[in-house]
């Protein structure tokens, strides 16, 4: 059932789905031009009209970060999935439920600690789990450097256990602190490089190591070859934010999610636009405060979508958001955005900023907005 955009109660997460299909067809095409499968990480959208729009595409199984996006996915007939975050031991008879139910789920692991828990695991239970290698590209966060000793140790183990080793896999997550165009490819390539390096090590020890993943969404945009990978992961991509755009990697009329919100006061001495969305709807992220172009809690576009020069949300309470217009002075505010005026603001980080909602809002072509239900929890 379709509605419109002025019955909508604010505020509201509002999906641009030409923008979105748009995206989606962006980076598969670009993904298929390298030769490699693209399997997009589901923890932007955690929405399953957006999933499905990815796979029929092209998008080749998924990516998630909990067990509950696995289980989601699955019973949505999403059967090839892997799980890209190390497997805490507790979450190994979750993992096997759903193995066991014949969903495709693979696991991850950096660590010979790690590596021992999923084959003892696996024997228990007389499951073949596959199991990927986390490799660290880019010292951003977690992972095996690739020329660690212990790289090849848990890849012993793994294949002398119970469990299939299915590749390695990185991200380089560093690639959120760039803004031009040499260094994002230059780490794009340092991405590939090094995963590819770490299968290649793996196999001189004469271990399998058939599948290298990668992925970032600002390395996948800006990679020249992808020689030796077999998949990327990328996720953000769908919606886009303003870190993406800060990072050069999009462009404004690219950006598809935003937070329909309406004007409920102003401090006109302060030069203060009040509305309802503070940061329980536009999260807590400031991921731009560290980039070029601090945009503070989301750049400020009109009901209809019009960038809006210089209007930004500078502070938020809980669920009040606070509306400067920079430089820009004009003599009467209330005038200009009356109480009851609705706007829209464009976030930071599309992925914070969806999970503040348990549904989006998908505009269409024509105008009309559908319901979309958003995953939650784990």
């Amino acid at each position: 059932m379709s509605t419109l955009i002025t019955s909508l109660d604010t505020p509201a997460a509002l999906v641009d789905v030409p923008r979105m299909q748009r995206n989606i067809q962006r980076m598969q095409q670009r993904m298929e031009g390298l030769g490699v499968r693209l399997r997009p990480h589901v923890k932007t959208s955690k929405c399953l009209p957006v999933i499905h729009a990815q796979i029929a595409a092209g998008a080749s199984g998924v990516t998630v970060s909990t067990l509950k996006e696995a289980e989601h996915c699955f019973s949505q007939g999403i059967d090839d999935v892997l799980y890209a975050v190390a497997i805490a031991p507790g979450k190994l008879p979750q993992a096997l439920a759903l193995r066991r139910a014949g969903c495709n789920l693979s696991v991850l692991t950096d660590s010979v600690q790690g590596a021992r828990a999923i084959v003892a695991f696996a024997r228990e239970h007389d499951e073949a789990l596959p199991v990927w290698i986390e490799v660290d590209c880019d010292g951003h966060r977690s992972g095996l450097a690739a020329q660690d000793p212990a790289l090849i140790d848990v890849a012993r183990i793994l294949s002398e256990g119970a469990v299939q080793l299915r590749g390695v896999m990185t991200h380089a997550g560093s690639s959120y602190q760039l803004d031009n165009t040499e260094a994002l490819q230059a780490l794009a390539e340092q991405e590939r490089a090094l995963c590819v390096h770490a299968a290649e090590r793996i196999r001189k020890a004469g271990i399998a190591c058939a599948d290298v993943s990668i992925g970032s969404t600002p390395t996948a945009l800006s990679a020249q070859n992808l020689d030796g990978v077999t998949e990327v992961r990328a996720g953000v991509y769908v919606f886009f934010d303003l870190v993406m755009h800060n990072i050069g990697v999009c462009q404004t009329e690219e950006l598809a999610l935003s937070v329909l919100t309406t004007v409920i006061g102003h401090q006109l001495a302060k030069g203060w636009i009040i509305t309802d969305a503070g940061w329980m709807a536009m999260s807590r992220d400031r991921g731009t405060q560290r980039q070029r172009h601090d945009f503070g809690y989301g750049q400020v576009c009109s009901e209809a979508g019009d960038w809006i020069d210089g209007a930004r949300v500078t502070g938020a309470n809980q669920e009040h958001g606070i509306i400067t217009l920079g430089d820009t002075c004009h003599a009467d505010l209330a005038a200009l955005f009356p109480i009851g005026s609705r706007l829209r603001i464009l976030p930071n980080h599309a992925c914070a900023t969806g999970a503040q909602f348990p549904h989006y809002h998908a505009l269409d072509a024509n105008g009309a907005v559908h319901t979309w239900s958003r995953l939650h929890g784990w």
